[in-house]
């Protein structure tokens, strides 16, 4: 592909090299040449082995764990692009580490994720292609234009299918009160109603359920989430609907499998039957169980690359 007389091409760094080898095919191109490794000390170390020069630039990195090291490689693939003379540079990060460190909730607390966004701008980035921020108004953190993909178009599809050809009725589950609006934007898509945990959390990644607002009775249940960390908000509220609301079934999907300490112990002892994740984040061999389901990102993110390349408005896909 050529528009505007420069070329594309697609970068990977060493967090989700899967998902960038299948954006790549998917726009029927062949993954750039980069060796990203780390020194015996800890440092990081990039070679770009091909011309960039006046190239239009896609680095696929999602900042999981290890989420510093997956950090600075971004960071020095961006400073070497740029000093490369690349023509513009698109940072894609499925996923967005330190995206929860959003505000001061205590004096003196950082606001880590405007650090980070303010990173990728002065390591000369000139665009961000994201999924499923964790508050939606980090886009506001960077002084360059993000495109914010959600990752509810993929697993609403999926969804719509599956649950279609089941019998049963089902109802869309809010595992707390900071999901309800992207719960309600879940639902409506699948024209279902609406439920939600009310719960209080006690100290960080502990969570205890109060109560469900809405009725769970015999249905079968489909939590939503934007990520699953240690699980505990998800396992508690698959609990909550069998053992207080009398739910027939619990299915759950979410967009980040984040899968940390003992996320997949809990989820393995839990009431969810099925678990729908994407694949913004790998899961190895260990974590993975049978009851995981994970679509792929990467026909979504190549279609952004493409409308980005080609000038095309990129808001169609934020619905």
């Amino acid at each position: 592909m050529n528009f505007h007389g420069k070329g594309i091409k697609i970068f990977s760094g060493n967090s989700n090299p899967v998902v960038a080898k299948h954006i790549a095919s998917a726009l029927r191109l062949p993954l750039g040449n980069a060796e990203v490794k780390t020194f015996s000390d800890g440092e990081i170390s990039v070679s770009i082995n091909e011309s960039v020069r006046g190239m239009d630039c896609f680095i696929v990195q999602s900042t999981c764990n290890p989420v510093n090291n997956n950090l600075m490689e971004l960071l020095i693939m961006i400073d070497a692009m740029k000093r490369a003379s690349a023509a513009r540079i698109t940072a894609v990060m499925p996923y967005f580490g330190y995206a929860r460190q959003d505000r001061q909730a205590r004096a003196r607390d950082p606001i880590s994720a405007k650090l980070v966004a303010d990173l990728i701008t002065t390591a000369g980035a000139d665009r961000v292609l994201t999924m499923d921020l964790h508050a939606p108004q980090l886009q506001g953190f960077f002084n360059i234009p993000v495109d914010h993909l959600i990752g509810s178009r993929l697993l609403v599809s999926f969804l719509k299918n599956k649950i279609h050809n089941q019998p049963g009725d089902y109802v869309i589950v809010s595992p707390d009160l900071g999901s309800v609006n992207r719960v309600r934007a879940f639902a409506s898509k699948l024209s279902l109603p609406i439920a939600i945990i009310d719960k209080r959390r006690q100290k960080a990644n502990v969570s205890e359920v109060m109560n469900i607002i809405g009725d769970v009775n015999g249905k079968n249940v489909v939590l939503v989430d934007d990520m699953i960390d240690t699980a505990g908000t998800l396992c508690n509220a698959a609990k909550a609907v069998v053992e207080i609301g009398s739910a027939r079934e619990v299915l759950a999907c979410a967009t980040h499998a984040v899968l940390s300490g003992p996320a997949v112990e809990r989820i393995k002892n839990s009431y969810i039957k099925e678990l729908f994740l994407l694949d913004t984040i790998p899961i190895t061999k260990e974590k993975f169980l049978d009851k995981f389901n994970v679509l792929s990102v990467s026909s979504l993110f190549a279609e952004a690359i493409e409308r980005i390349y080609a000038d095309i408005p990129v808001s169609s896909m934020f619905v």
